[in-house]
């Protein structure tokens, strides 16, 4: 292989600016047109970073794909409010709801919802609304009305009638709670509000809270529940992420500066971090985007990433300084030898952002490309603009000095610090032995482990949020006081037009809701045919006796004209079974969906059909296997780009097995971690694992790079891997252990996903560093070392021509503030067609 003439032949004054190649030549030969077009991109970013705006959408929480949502979406306008909605429950806290102030409250309540924009009027239920209606047998036979009396004025006489009428409803443990403290107002959501515009869910939530405080000055007690809800206590959230992201970054900065002790240099790269921020938030408007509550970390991401990548290039340039270059030379010379490494690394970044895209809800798929343009903006900010920006301004004489301090120089150790002596040990046959059983022990147990994970939901109520935030203590209260909770599993029953009411299918319908009813979960059920059984019990004096379902097709026909639009649609060809459970934990509702699913293919025909599913826990059932579904996909995808993009820099396979397996570990023990702290694999976390292994190769990549820089210019292992540690791994334990500080405070977040992610990142920063810098040595002394030995001789010789030519001329080469000899380093790319 032919190789540059080496740094340490090159004094500053005899460096050919015209060297390197042509990306270095361009931009390093016209650093000024370069800084002018960055600060012409970065007013224009951001000023379009000010145009963004943070909001969600419950259509793109919605694996539209999935089979259960195609049906959903088929017939979406014929099922009512089984989509977004919110339920607001309306309590007297100091009597009954038999009381005329409380139900002129709602009265007013209710009239306000209503004008409210973006809400389904003609689906919108409460106790005041028209299509809340009793039926009952009187003397006179079969009648019934609005729950609230005709001419209804407050009087006791009309509170009594009210009475009757709501327990002849139906609606005990629906809108009205079991112990007739509390009403229910049910609220579906459209997508739009009347102006054509999406519903801006942090407004919303604001003027909901805003009637909270309104009414509850009154004497109510509110208690508010629902998609939209959840999503404005979310992004109301974000004011403490922007705090967390805050210290984020100063810790990062003071981290950096203890290790550097130079102002300068440390402010370069945390500023070309905040950069990249800065352009990603600015291109995402640009291109047509909003930030979501669960794309609201990715900046973070970007600067961490930023930050791991910017610490490399400034010990590159720092050491290079100390051995007595020119700022402008070192930069070259650090630009030189760690771009290639640099855009892999961000490349497998980008590839491990990008196959969330295979992920079909639009929530992740954004949140994927969100995160895919802050690691493009890097290459620009961190790569190329950094290098630049330090050749013009440098760094201190003394950080320099420092730098250099523990070079190794030669085959000897004593002189390296006490922790790389110890790392070190991992490159001989015993403790490389003892590190990998050790590995193989961790992977079996995590393995184990992993086993037991669950898809979805593990807790009650907003699993984002705190179990005892507001939104959970308000889900608290409606599943203790309902019967009919808002998490709703609707199972819709496909029949021909106008045959919805047969009896033969009523008949299939009942046996499916006696079944559900005896499952684990399931608190209550609605349908047509449960109505038709209340109905002829009603009709025969409220006998229990006659609460049957009988083959009288008159009499079903005639229940079925009478009944709301809700149980069925206008054409008869659509039936709803609601099936009200305890939760949406993952359990319950693969319980659920598996027996229904094993029900629709013993029961279904050619005109009969059950389609699952609507309604939140439906949504949320699909969404569970949509995730499960791509769970496994992704990591396959996600390795096997890693692997190919690992291949192409070092070109042998014995190297990529050396640079991946530590990552492999950490995702296992990342799983078994989950399972430790009972999180369910959802959409919060199913990016995590992605991002750790994106992340994870970026420590592999620079280690091994100049591992086997060294070990191609003839050193043994253990010098190579010294050598690795002394230019590139201390930074690589910098950031680590950086980067795990400023997550781990994550876990005093109010959201409860963020507090998670925090958790897993912290975890997945810290294995992934002492990965690269234990096990990776291991497995380079079985799978690296016997290949070096039978290398290609003419490539030995060269090498040690130039590393003896190296020494003598470093003799004469002036070192920064030291007289001590020092190797200095190759100025060849450490990754350009590395074979080993």
């Amino acid at each position: 292989m032919k190789y540059e003439t080496s740094v340490s032949d090159t004094k500053n004054a005899q460096f050919d600016p015209n060297s390197g190649q042509l990306i270095e030549r361009i931009l390093f030969n016209n650093r000024m047109i370069v800084l002018m077009i960055f600060t012409v991109l970065s007013v224009i970013l951001g000023w379009q970073s000010s145009k963004l705006t943070i909001n969600a959408s419950f259509e793109k929480t919605l694996p539209t794909e999935q089979s259960y949502i195609k049906n959903y979406l088929e017939y979406e306008t014929e099922l009512t409010g089984l989509g977004n909605a919110l339920r607001i429950a309306v309590a007297n806290p100091n009597g009954t709801l038999y009381d005329a102030q409380y139900l002129e409250l709602l009265r007013q309540l209710s009239d306000e919802i209503f004008l409210m924009p973006g809400v389904d009027r003609v689906q919108m239920k409460s106790l005041w609304t028209p299509s809340t209606r009793w039926i009952g047998v009187t003397e006179e036979g079969l009648e019934g009305g609005p729950v609230i009396p005709e001419g209804y004025d407050g009087s006791p006489e009309s509170l009594q009638q009210l009475k009757a009428n709501i327990a002849r409803s139906g609606q005990i443990g629906q809108l009205i709670a079991a112990d007739e403290k509390s009403t229910v107002i049910y609220m579906p959501l459209l997508s739009q509000d009347s102006e054509g515009s999406a519903l801006d869910y942090a407004n919303y939530s604001e003027k909901l809270e805003e009637l909270r405080s309104k009414y509850q000055e009154k004497g109510l007690e509110i208690h508010i529940t629902g998609f939209t809800k959840v999503m404005g206590d979310l992004i109301e959230g974000v004011q403490t992420v922007i705090w967390f992201f805050i210290a984020a970054v100063i810790i990062a900065t003071l981290m950096v500066f203890w290790y550097t002790r130079c102002v300068r240099s440390t402010g370069l790269v945390v500023f070309a971090s905040l950069l990249a921020v800065v352009w990603q938030l600015g291109l995402l408007p640009t291109l047509g985007y909003d930030l979501d509550p669960y794309s609201i970390l990715v900046p973070f991401l970007v600067f961490a990433i930023g930050m791991s990548h910017g610490a490399q290039k400034m010990n590159g340039i720092m050491q290079d300084v100390g051995r007595g270059f020119d700022k402008l030379v070192a930069a070259r010379f650090t630009f030189r030898r760690l771009f290639l490494a640099g855009l892999t690394a961000l490349l497998a970044d980008a590839v491990g952002f990008a196959v969330l895209l295979v992920i079909d809800i639009k929530v992740i798929q954004e949140l994927a490309i969100a995160a895919s343009i802050g690691v493009a903006v890097l290459i620009f900010t961190n790569l190329i603009l950094l290098p630049i920006l330090l050749s013009f301004v440098g760094v201190s004489a003394s950080a320099a000095q420092r730098s250099v301090v523990n070079d190794i120089t030669s085959d000897e150790t004593k002189t390296a610090p006490v922790l790389w002596r110890l790392l070190d040990k991992f490159t001989q046959r015993k403790w490389a032995t003892f590190a990998l059983i050790g590995g193989l022990a961790l992977a079996g147990g995590g393995y184990y482990q992993s086993t037991f994970l669950k898809i979805g939901d593990l807790d009650q109520g907003a699993p984002e949020l705190r179990k005892d935030s507001r939104y959970n203590q308000d889900v608290a209260f409606m599943n203790t006081h309902y019967g009919a909770s808002s998490d709703v599993l609707a199972i819709m029953v496909k029949t021909p037009d106008g045959q919805c009411s047969q009896y033969q299918t009523l008949n299939k319908i009942d046996a499916l809701e006696w079944q559900l009813r005896q499952l684990p979960g399931v608190e209550s059920t609605n349908s047509l045919t449960l109505l038709s059984r209340r109905v002829l019990s009603g009709l025969n004096e409220g006998n229990p006796k006659w609460y049957e379902f009988l083959e009288n097709q008159r009499m079903l026909n005639y229940i079925t004209a009478g009944a709301p639009r809700g149980l069925y649609n206008n054409s008869c060809n659509l039936l709803t079974i609601y099936t009200y459970l305890e939760d949406h934990k993952a359990d319950t509702l693969s319980r659920i969906v598996s027996h229904v699913e094993e029900f629709a293919a013993q029961n279904n025909t050619e005109d009969v059909q059950f389609l699952l599913a609507a309604g939140s826990a439906g949504i949320q059932a699909a969404t569970n296997i949509t995730v499960k579904e791509a769970w496994y996909d992704m990591l396959f995808l996600v390795y096997g780009a890693v692997i190919i993009l690992s291949f192409v820099t070092f070109r042998s396979w014995r190297a990529v097995v050396v640079a991946v397996l530590p990552l492999m570990l950490t995702s296992v023990l990342a799983e078994a971690l989950m399972v430790q702290l009972d999180m369910g694999v959802k959409v919060a976390t199913l990016p995590v694992i992605a991002l750790g292994v994106g992340i994870g190769i970026d420590y592999a990549l620079y280690i091994l790079s100049i591992t086997l820089m060294e070990l191609r210019r003839g050193s043994s292992l253990s010098k190579a891997y010294l050598r690795a540690l002394n230019f590139t791994g201390k930074v690589v334990m910098l950031t680590g252990i950086t980067l795990s500080i400023g997550v781990i405070t994550w876990v005093l977040s109010p959201i409860k996903f963020q507090a998670d992610m925090g958790l897993l990142l912290a975890f997945m920063f810290l294995w992934n560093m002492l990965g690269a810098l234990i096990l990776l040595p291991a497995l380079a002394h079985f799978l690296l070392k016997p290949n070096y030995a039978n290398a290609n001789q003419q490539e030995i010789s060269d090498n040690r021509v130039q590393s003896v030519a190296s020494v003598q001329t470093s003799k004469t080469t002036p070192i920064a503030n030291s007289s001590s000899e020092k190797t200095l380093p190759d100025t060849t790319g450490p990754t350009a067609s590395t074979s080993v």
